[in-house]
């Protein structure tokens, strides 16, 4: 429990109506999207990196616990107070300092919405790709610490690509900005690289440098759908091996078209088993002929209807389906695993028929969607935890999974990050060495383990 006079301390620093300490407040801020709870013992909502740099000064003084925390969106229990402590919200650092139209950059806090941002950017004739399916409401500083990703991943790659330079408070208080506000930069270690996806286990983000590029002139999206699973995977590959990349590709199976469904009448063909959503994006003459060509691929590898958007609000409303998946799935009422896998792209027919051959094996609701051009399937295994050892059941298909991703070449998350419900798997892809190597450079960032600790490394 922290001590008063800890309490009056943080007070003095963020003011009083910036902190929390009420069973009812702290009971808001004891969970994420993680079917898990931890209260924290105070909330602080610092509104500048001095009153952040403040807070963790004396928590390095007092030996308590700070997590940095954005919009608590994130699905591996990173933002969570799991050895009680502090919880610093950033909602307070919401500035768009600059988006500047003649270097293509921008200058951000924290706690500034995805989406938000990208409306401004866009304003302005400007694109920031990075579009994680909680855009509307995840933080962009949380987006940096865990290295958020989304469908236009395939294309343009994730938010790392799009980071030229951070300002963070360090654990002992010290403010320090690595990297560069240029397209190029070679000057010492690259810890801007480092600290994004570290899970704010290193630093707390106070200011993000970004680059932007300019707004795609024309995009067109489509539809495939399919009577069998496996013929969409086949189709992902032969897309991408036929030199087309596609702004976006993205994956449906017969479990999580269903979801959807269930409150809003998509109006999909009965016999669908599998759908892909293909965005292209660019020049309107080279995507039109794109178009005819991702069209004609999809038919010859098995898809037996593709339909074209007519309009903008058409295909706004089919990425809209897509977002909505994973929230749908509360309506199974049913427990999830949610797990974001990634093998090669040539590998995802592999990885689909071993999924749906493990859910046979334990007879379990394993629904999949995702980011396909990428190679990234989101895995979710739904159970009853009420039932006697359907949990159990549960995690030995998630170990096999994890397993096949390992001996396809892949990785056991894309995008969601490690936080605490995937560090029992750590040792699945990484050794002991590679282990204990970033186990010593979080020492040398945060030596009495006040920051996020618990988080990334298991035991």
């Amino acid at each position: 429990m922290l001590k008063k006079k800890i309490i009056h301390k943080l007070l003095k620093i963020v003011g009083e109506d910036n902190i929390l300490t009420s069973e009812e407040d702290l009971t808001c801020y004891s969970y994420d999207a993680v079917n898990q709870k931890f209260c924290p013992e105070a909330v602080v909502f610092p509104g500048s990196a001095e009153e952040i740099a403040a807070v963790l000064k004396l928590a390095n003084q007092e030996q308590f616990a700070v997590i940095p925390r954005g919009a608590g969106s994130g699905f591996t229990g990173g933002s969570l107070a799991i050895l009680g402590g502090v919880v610093l919200v950033t909602s307070r650092l919401n500035r768009i300092i600059e988006i500047n139209t003649e270097n293509l950059t921008a200058v951000v806090e924290p706690g500034v919405v995805c989406g938000e941002f990208q409306k401004e950017a866009e304003k302005q004739g400007l694109y920031y790709p990075p579009d994680p399916a909680s855009l509307a409401f995840s933080t962009l500083g949380g987006n940096v610490a865990e290295c958020a990703g989304g469908p236009s991943a395939l294309k343009y790659g994730v938010t790392r690509d799009y980071v030229t330079g951070l300002e963070v408070a360090l654990p002992t208080g010290e403010i320090i900005t690595t990297g560069v506000q240029t397209i190029k930069g070679v000057v010492g270690y690259d810890l801007t690289r480092l600290i994004i996806g570290s899970e704010g286990t290193l630093a707390v983000i106070t200011k993000i440098y970004l680059r932007l590029l300019p707004k795609p002139l024309s995009s067109i999206t489509l539809s495939a759908f399919f009577k069998d699973l496996e013929d969409s995977a086949h189709t992902v590959s032969s897309v991408i091996r036929n030199k087309i990349v596609p702004a976006k590709l993205e994956f449906m199976d017969r479990g999580s078209i269903e979801c959807v469904n269930t409150y809003q009448n998509l109006g999909f063909p009965n016999e669908t088993e599998a759908l892909l959503l293909i965005e292209l994006d660019g020049d309107p003459v080279a995507i039109e002929n794109e178009a005819e060509k991702v069209k004609k691929i999809c038919l010859e590898q098995g898809s037996f209807r593709v339909e074209r958007a007519t309009t903008t609000k058409e295909a706004s409303n089919l990425w809209e389906v897509r977002r909505a998946i994973s929230p749908s799935l509360l309506l199974l009422n049913l427990t999830k695993m949610n797990e974001d896998v990634v093998v090669p792209r040539s590998k995802i027919p592999q990885l689909i028929h071993r999924i749906e051959e493990i859910k046979k094996k334990f007879n379990l609701i394993i629904i999949c969607f995702g980011h396909a051009g990428d190679g990234n399937i989101h895995v979710n295994a739904m159970y009853d935890e009420k039932t006697p050892g359907e949990r159990d059941k549960t995690e030995k298909a998630i170990h096999e999974i994890f397993q096949e991703v390992i001996t396809l070449g892949g990785t056991i998350s894309g995008e969601h990050g490690i936080g605490i419900t995937k560090a029992p798997f750590l040792t699945m892809e990484l050794n002991d060495f590679e282990i204990g190597l970033m186990k010593k450079i979080k020492r040398v960032f945060d030596p009495n383990d006040i920051l996020n600790p618990g988080k990334i490394f298991y035991g």
